[in-house]
Protein backbone atom coordinates (compact mmCIF):
# COMPACT_ATOMS: atom_id res chain seq x y z
CA UNK A 1 0.00 0.00 0.00
CA UNK A 2 1.09 3.34 -1.12
CA UNK A 3 2.02 5.63 1.59
CA UNK A 4 0.57 9.48 1.53
CA UNK A 5 4.10 10.53 0.92
CA UNK A 6 4.01 8.28 -2.58
CA UNK A 7 0.48 9.41 -3.23
CA UNK A 8 1.89 13.12 -3.17
CA UNK A 9 4.52 12.48 -5.66
CA UNK A 10 2.97 10.45 -7.77
CA UNK A 11 0.20 13.54 -7.64
CA UNK A 12 2.76 16.08 -8.26
CA UNK A 13 4.12 14.40 -11.50
CA UNK A 14 0.85 13.90 -12.97
CA UNK A 15 0.22 17.57 -12.26
CA UNK A 16 3.80 18.22 -14.12
CA UNK A 17 2.66 16.33 -16.75
CA UNK A 18 -0.81 17.71 -17.63
CA UNK A 19 1.10 21.18 -17.35
CA UNK A 20 3.65 20.12 -19.77
CA UNK A 21 0.51 18.75 -22.38
CA UNK A 22 -0.73 22.48 -22.20
CA UNK A 23 1.83 23.99 -22.77
CA UNK A 24 3.07 21.33 -26.00
CA UNK A 25 -0.76 22.11 -26.80
CA UNK A 26 -0.81 25.77 -26.46
CA UNK A 27 2.83 26.14 -28.81
CA UNK A 28 0.56 23.55 -31.58
CA UNK A 29 -2.42 25.90 -31.64
CA UNK A 30 -0.48 29.38 -31.85
CA UNK A 31 1.79 27.63 -34.59
CA UNK A 32 -1.14 26.83 -36.63
CA UNK A 33 -2.72 30.13 -35.99
CA UNK A 34 0.50 31.81 -37.78
CA UNK A 35 0.50 29.95 -40.32
CA UNK A 36 -3.41 30.82 -41.44
CA UNK A 37 -2.81 34.08 -40.73
CA UNK A 38 0.63 33.90 -43.04
CA UNK A 39 -1.53 31.72 -45.86
CA UNK A 40 -4.77 34.40 -45.19
CA UNK A 41 -2.12 37.30 -46.04
CA UNK A 42 -0.48 35.83 -48.91
CA UNK A 43 -4.32 34.80 -50.35
CA UNK A 44 -5.34 38.56 -50.16
CA UNK A 45 -2.24 40.33 -51.36
CA UNK A 46 -2.81 37.28 -54.26
CA UNK A 47 -6.02 38.98 -54.86
CA UNK A 48 -5.61 42.51 -54.85
CA UNK A 49 -2.72 42.13 -57.51
CA UNK A 50 -4.87 39.99 -59.41
CA UNK A 51 -7.83 42.28 -60.05
CA UNK A 52 -5.07 45.11 -60.34
CA UNK A 53 -3.88 44.10 -63.28
CA UNK A 54 -7.25 42.67 -64.81
CA UNK A 55 -8.10 46.14 -66.41
CA UNK A 56 -10.18 44.11 -69.18
CA UNK A 57 -12.89 43.29 -66.98
CA UNK A 58 -13.81 46.96 -65.66
CA UNK A 59 -16.05 48.75 -67.97
CA UNK A 60 -14.27 52.03 -67.12
CA UNK A 61 -11.36 49.97 -67.46
CA UNK A 62 -12.09 49.09 -70.82
CA UNK A 63 -13.62 52.62 -72.40
CA UNK A 64 -10.69 54.42 -70.53
CA UNK A 65 -6.93 52.65 -71.09
CA UNK A 66 -4.19 54.01 -69.88
CA UNK A 67 -2.28 56.17 -71.76
CA UNK A 68 -5.61 56.74 -74.68
CA UNK A 69 -7.36 60.52 -74.11
CA UNK A 70 -9.88 61.82 -75.81
CA UNK A 71 -8.56 64.19 -78.52
CA UNK A 72 -8.64 68.08 -77.65
CA UNK A 73 -10.95 70.45 -79.59
CA UNK A 74 -8.38 72.81 -80.67
CA UNK A 75 -10.31 76.25 -81.96
CA UNK A 76 -8.35 78.78 -83.32
CA UNK A 77 -8.81 82.56 -81.53
CA UNK A 78 -8.18 84.79 -84.95
CA UNK A 79 -10.61 85.54 -87.92
CA UNK A 80 -9.27 84.77 -91.43
CA UNK A 81 -9.61 87.45 -93.52
CA UNK A 82 -12.62 88.02 -95.86
CA UNK A 83 -12.46 86.98 -99.15
CA UNK A 84 -12.55 89.76 -101.81
CA UNK A 85 -13.37 89.37 -105.49
CA UNK A 86 -10.21 90.29 -107.81
CA UNK A 87 -12.75 91.95 -110.25
CA UNK A 88 -15.93 93.89 -108.47
CA UNK A 89 -19.51 92.27 -109.45
CA UNK A 90 -21.41 94.85 -111.50
CA UNK A 91 -24.00 96.66 -110.06
CA UNK A 92 -26.88 95.33 -110.12
CA UNK A 93 -26.87 92.37 -110.99
CA UNK A 94 -29.49 89.88 -112.76
CA UNK A 95 -30.41 86.51 -110.31
CA UNK A 96 -32.61 83.58 -110.95
CA UNK A 97 -34.43 81.19 -108.58
CA UNK A 98 -35.60 78.38 -110.61
CA UNK A 99 -37.71 75.18 -109.33
CA UNK A 100 -36.15 72.46 -107.71
CA UNK A 101 -38.63 69.92 -106.16
CA UNK A 102 -40.70 69.48 -103.04
CA UNK A 103 -39.79 72.50 -100.37
CA UNK A 104 -39.04 71.31 -97.00
CA UNK A 105 -41.18 74.38 -95.50
CA UNK A 106 -43.73 76.17 -97.85
CA UNK A 107 -42.26 79.74 -99.06
CA UNK A 108 -42.45 81.31 -101.88
CA UNK A 109 -39.13 81.93 -104.30
CA UNK A 110 -37.62 85.65 -104.42
CA UNK A 111 -38.58 87.42 -107.79
CA UNK A 112 -36.14 87.05 -110.76
CA UNK A 113 -34.44 89.98 -111.43
CA UNK A 114 -31.79 92.30 -111.11
CA UNK A 115 -30.57 93.13 -106.97
CA UNK A 116 -27.77 94.96 -105.62
CA UNK A 117 -24.30 94.19 -105.39
CA UNK A 118 -23.03 96.39 -102.58
CA UNK A 119 -23.88 97.03 -99.29
CA UNK A 120 -24.24 94.79 -96.24
CA UNK A 121 -27.01 93.57 -93.79
CA UNK A 122 -27.00 92.93 -90.27
CA UNK A 123 -29.22 89.82 -89.04
CA UNK A 124 -29.52 88.63 -85.39
CA UNK A 125 -29.87 85.04 -85.00
CA UNK A 126 -31.44 84.42 -81.99
CA UNK A 127 -30.89 80.56 -80.84
CA UNK A 128 -31.63 77.83 -78.35
CA UNK A 129 -27.39 77.74 -77.50
CA UNK A 130 -27.26 82.28 -78.11
CA UNK A 131 -27.60 84.41 -80.45
CA UNK A 132 -25.61 84.52 -83.69
CA UNK A 133 -25.06 87.84 -85.26
CA UNK A 134 -24.38 87.88 -88.85
CA UNK A 135 -23.50 90.58 -91.74
CA UNK A 136 -24.58 89.73 -95.08
CA UNK A 137 -22.31 91.21 -97.76
CA UNK A 138 -23.91 92.06 -100.92
CA UNK A 139 -20.51 92.43 -102.59
CA UNK A 140 -19.75 89.21 -102.43
CA UNK A 141 -23.15 87.70 -103.16
CA UNK A 142 -25.47 89.59 -104.14
CA UNK A 143 -28.19 86.76 -105.20
CA UNK A 144 -27.37 84.50 -102.31
CA UNK A 145 -27.50 87.58 -99.63
CA UNK A 146 -31.21 88.21 -101.88
CA UNK A 147 -32.35 84.57 -101.25
CA UNK A 148 -31.38 84.88 -97.59
CA UNK A 149 -33.37 88.15 -96.81
CA UNK A 150 -36.64 86.84 -98.93
CA UNK A 151 -36.19 83.30 -96.78
CA UNK A 152 -35.95 85.46 -93.34
CA UNK A 153 -38.89 87.13 -94.15
CA UNK A 154 -41.03 84.17 -94.42
CA UNK A 155 -39.74 82.98 -91.13
CA UNK A 156 -38.29 79.75 -92.95
CA UNK A 157 -35.73 79.51 -90.74
CA UNK A 158 -37.51 80.09 -87.39
CA UNK A 159 -38.35 76.44 -85.42
CA UNK A 160 -35.72 74.63 -87.23
CA UNK A 161 -32.62 73.28 -86.09
CA UNK A 162 -28.93 73.07 -86.83
CA UNK A 163 -28.09 69.56 -88.01
CA UNK A 164 -24.46 69.36 -88.37
CA UNK A 165 -21.21 70.09 -86.50
CA UNK A 166 -17.84 69.58 -87.46
CA UNK A 167 -14.98 69.53 -84.91
CA UNK A 168 -12.20 67.58 -86.58
CA UNK A 169 -10.80 69.19 -89.85
CA UNK A 170 -13.98 70.88 -90.83
CA UNK A 171 -14.99 73.20 -88.10
CA UNK A 172 -18.64 74.30 -89.00
CA UNK A 173 -21.93 74.30 -87.99
CA UNK A 174 -24.76 73.28 -90.78
CA UNK A 175 -28.58 75.14 -90.33
CA UNK A 176 -31.28 75.65 -92.83
CA UNK A 177 -32.61 72.36 -93.42
CA UNK A 178 -36.48 72.77 -91.11
CA UNK A 179 -36.18 69.09 -91.93
CA UNK A 180 -33.22 68.22 -89.95
CA UNK A 181 -32.25 65.70 -92.00
CA UNK A 182 -29.98 67.61 -94.10
CA UNK A 183 -31.23 67.09 -97.26
CA UNK A 184 -34.48 69.68 -97.37
CA UNK A 185 -34.21 73.02 -99.14
CA UNK A 186 -36.63 75.96 -100.14
CA UNK A 187 -38.17 74.13 -103.41
CA UNK A 188 -36.00 76.29 -105.49
CA UNK A 189 -32.05 76.63 -106.50
CA UNK A 190 -29.71 79.57 -107.57
CA UNK A 191 -26.38 80.08 -108.71
CA UNK A 192 -22.82 79.42 -107.06
CA UNK A 193 -21.04 82.73 -106.38
CA UNK A 194 -18.17 81.59 -106.35
CA UNK A 195 -14.23 82.75 -107.58
CA UNK A 196 -10.68 80.99 -107.56
CA UNK A 197 -9.81 83.45 -104.19
CA UNK A 198 -12.42 82.35 -101.87
CA UNK A 199 -11.01 80.91 -98.33
CA UNK A 200 -13.24 79.31 -95.43
CA UNK A 201 -12.05 79.84 -92.08
CA UNK A 202 -12.97 81.52 -88.15
CA UNK A 203 -15.69 83.98 -89.03
CA UNK A 204 -17.17 83.47 -92.25
CA UNK A 205 -20.79 81.60 -93.20
CA UNK A 206 -20.91 80.42 -96.49
CA UNK A 207 -23.54 78.14 -98.76
CA UNK A 208 -23.67 74.80 -98.60
CA UNK A 209 -24.30 72.64 -101.57
CA UNK A 210 -25.24 69.01 -103.18
CA UNK A 211 -23.32 70.30 -106.32
CA UNK A 212 -22.10 72.94 -108.50
CA UNK A 213 -25.94 75.57 -108.72
CA UNK A 214 -27.67 73.52 -106.48
CA UNK A 215 -27.70 76.23 -103.25
CA UNK A 216 -30.93 76.40 -101.47
CA UNK A 217 -31.37 77.15 -97.98
CA UNK A 218 -28.43 75.95 -95.72
CA UNK A 219 -25.43 77.28 -95.22
CA UNK A 220 -22.39 76.73 -92.92
CA UNK A 221 -20.96 78.98 -89.69
CA UNK A 222 -17.52 78.45 -89.86
CA UNK A 223 -15.60 78.68 -85.89
CA UNK A 224 -12.81 77.83 -86.85
CA UNK A 225 -10.45 75.67 -89.61
CA UNK A 226 -12.21 74.93 -92.83
CA UNK A 227 -9.59 73.33 -95.38
CA UNK A 228 -12.02 73.52 -99.04
CA UNK A 229 -12.01 74.19 -102.22
CA UNK A 230 -13.53 77.51 -103.62
CA UNK A 231 -16.37 75.46 -103.88
CA UNK A 232 -19.22 77.41 -101.75
CA UNK A 233 -20.73 81.08 -101.73
CA UNK A 234 -19.48 83.36 -99.13
CA UNK A 235 -21.77 85.68 -98.22
CA UNK A 236 -20.90 87.20 -94.93
CA UNK A 237 -18.93 87.61 -91.72
CA UNK A 238 -20.05 86.24 -87.75
CA UNK A 239 -20.24 88.44 -84.74
CA UNK A 240 -17.66 87.84 -82.32
CA UNK A 241 -21.18 87.18 -79.69
CA UNK A 242 -21.92 84.56 -82.61
CA UNK A 243 -18.33 83.10 -82.66
CA UNK A 244 -18.54 82.35 -78.84
CA UNK A 245 -21.89 80.94 -79.17
CA UNK A 246 -20.28 78.47 -81.93
CA UNK A 247 -17.32 77.95 -79.46
CA UNK A 248 -19.94 76.78 -76.81
CA UNK A 249 -21.45 74.58 -78.97
CA UNK A 250 -18.32 72.90 -80.63
CA UNK A 251 -16.56 72.21 -76.78
CA UNK A 252 -19.99 70.95 -76.07
CA UNK A 253 -19.64 68.16 -79.07
CA UNK A 254 -21.33 65.66 -81.11
CA UNK A 255 -24.26 63.88 -79.62
CA UNK A 256 -25.05 61.68 -82.57
CA UNK A 257 -22.29 60.83 -85.32
CA UNK A 258 -23.31 61.77 -89.03
CA UNK A 259 -23.72 58.83 -91.52
CA UNK A 260 -20.83 60.07 -93.30
CA UNK A 261 -17.86 59.08 -91.23
CA UNK A 262 -16.46 62.19 -91.67
CA UNK A 263 -16.45 63.10 -87.97
CA UNK A 264 -19.60 65.20 -88.01
CA UNK A 265 -22.97 65.03 -86.46
CA UNK A 266 -25.38 66.36 -84.71
CA UNK A 267 -24.58 69.00 -82.05
CA UNK A 268 -24.68 67.77 -78.47
CA UNK A 269 -25.91 70.84 -77.93
CA UNK A 270 -29.08 71.95 -79.48
CA UNK A 271 -29.46 75.33 -81.64
CA UNK A 272 -32.57 75.96 -82.75
CA UNK A 273 -33.76 78.77 -84.16
CA UNK A 274 -36.33 80.58 -82.13
CA UNK A 275 -36.23 84.70 -83.71
CA UNK A 276 -34.42 86.38 -86.77
CA UNK A 277 -34.12 90.01 -87.03
CA UNK A 278 -33.17 92.25 -89.90
CA UNK A 279 -31.52 95.71 -89.04
CA UNK A 280 -32.11 98.09 -91.98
Amino acid sequence: MATNEQRREAAKRKLERQIEHRQQQAKRNRAIAAAVTAGAVVVIIGLVVFFATRGGDDPAAQAKPQGQQQPTLRIPTERVAVPERPKPLPNPVTCSYPDSGNAAKKVSPPKDGTVPSKGTVDVTMSTTAGDIGLTLDRSLAPCTVNSMLNLIKQDYYEGSSCHRLGTRELQMLQCGDPTGTGSGGPGYRFADETFPQLHYGRGLVAMANSGPNTNGSQFFLVYGEAPLDPDYSVFGTISDEGLATLDKVARAGIGQPGPTGDGTGRPAMPVKFTDITVSA
